[in-house]
């Protein structure tokens, strides 16, 4: 089973590097890794040309461009199209795979399971130290409801199958902060499709990321939030957010 990884990067040179390592470390073979830059302007790009060779000598399918884009989300749907895997998964250019086998571990849940998604845990890690964790986002097994109190799938660990894009779309670029939210509510709550806990670490995250930069980018994600369930014809539940708040500090306990 072929697997596509989509990195998206933007002035990431101090960062890249390890995302980089994390992929070509990976025991799985059948990889295709698109890494999709919006025109840096630090030596992101020099890296990427740096590695090229690394990653055909690895034999993993290597595509990049660096252009103009509008945005995250954009960048991430450019990628997505350009695709050609059964299995779609994200990894951003400042998070990378806990160990060797990552992929390998994904590819054997989803065929075992023959789910049309899987998710998993990540650890928040410091920026400059990335051994030290400084939070756990634990998840669970999903249940109906769980979109109701609170509960949220964290991105870089989700990987979908390629048909679940094109049947039921790409991120919707009217979110700037909460896309990634929303295309998850779409695909599981609105559309039902079928999904899988893996109950292992599978992402390390750098600690921040752009909707927890400030308070002002907290609000407006919770905005968006609340809008994704309006754009999707879903009733939002009045505890939402409160839920949301106490299912958060459970999840990082």
């Amino acid at each position: 089973m072929k697997i596509s990884i989509i990195t998206v990067s933007y002035n990431s040179s101090k960062t890249i590097k390890n995302t980089f390592d994390s992929i070509l470390s990976q025991t799985y073979n059948n990889i295709e890794y698109i890494v999709i830059d919006g025109d840096s302007k630090d030596s992101t790009v020099k890296i990427i040309k740096e590695y090229e060779k690394r990653f055909l000598e690895r034999r993993i399918d290597f595509k990049w461009i660096s252009e103009e884009d509008n945005g995250l989300y954009d960048a991430m749907n450019k990628g997505i199209k350009k695709a050609t895997g059964e299995i779609l998964g994200i990894l951003n250019s400042d998070d990378f795979y806990c160990d060797n086998f990552v992929i390998e571990e994904v590819i054997k849940a989803l065929g075992k399971n023959q789910t049309d998604s899987l998710y998993a845990n990540l650890y928040y890690v410091e920026e400059k130290n990335v051994n030290k964790i400084i939070r756990n986002w634990k998840s669970k097994k999903y249940e109906d409801g769980f979109f109701e109190k609170g509960w949220q799938i964290a991105h870089p660990t989700f990987f979908v199958k390629r048909e679940v894009y094109e049947k039921y779309g790409l991120f919707n670029l009217d979110f700037k902060i909460a896309a990634d939210y929303e295309i998850i509510l779409r695909f599981i709550k609105k559309n039902n499709i079928s999904t899988q806990f893996l109950d292992k670490y599978l992402i390390k995250m750098r600690l921040g990321g752009e909707s927890n930069q400030s308070i002002k980018n907290i609000v407006e994600g919770n905005k968006e939030i609340y809008r994704a369930w309006l754009v999707n014809n879903l009733k939002v539940s009045k505890m939402l957010f409160i839920n949301k708040i106490f299912y958060k500090i459970k999840e990082f306990i």
